[in-house]
């Protein structure tokens, strides 16, 4: 059974920094991402790494944010700084088996039950 479990998630002030993880129970995953919703708005992938590890990046975190992977630990990190009171919201982390094609272009089978995060000004 697979598990994907996020910690990390917290209050902080704009401008500060949070790493959120995610403990995988199977790490086979040929893709694995970071999405996240916030309230009253449509869930948005932020960040996916591949196994291979190229990585992509939304516009709205690319520079901010940094996703990377412990094989051994089985864990996914999203490195987060120069933190916005927009980025708040809930951060979901999910895998999925992917293609040929990058990451991105594919859904995520895989999700965690998510970790709050949020920014104040």
């Amino acid at each position: 059974q697979v598990q994907l479990v996020e910690s990390g998630g917290g209050s902080v002030q704009a401008g500060g920094s949070l790493r959120l993880s995610c403990a995988a129970s199977i790490y086979t995953f040929k893709c694995m991402a970071w999405f996240r919703q916030a309230p009253g708005k449509e869930r948005e992938r932020i960040a996916d790494i591949d196994s291979d590890g190229s990585t992509f990046y939304a516009d709205s975190v690319k520079g901010r944010f940094t996703i990377s992977k412990d094989n051994v630990e089985s864990t996914l990190y999203l490195q987060m700084s120069s933190l916005k009171p927009e980025d708040t919201a809930m951060y979901y982390c999910a895998a999925g088996t992917g293609g040929v094609l990058p990451c991105r272009y594919y859904g995520m089978k895989y999700w965690g039950k998510g970790t709050l995060v949020t920014i104040s000004s």
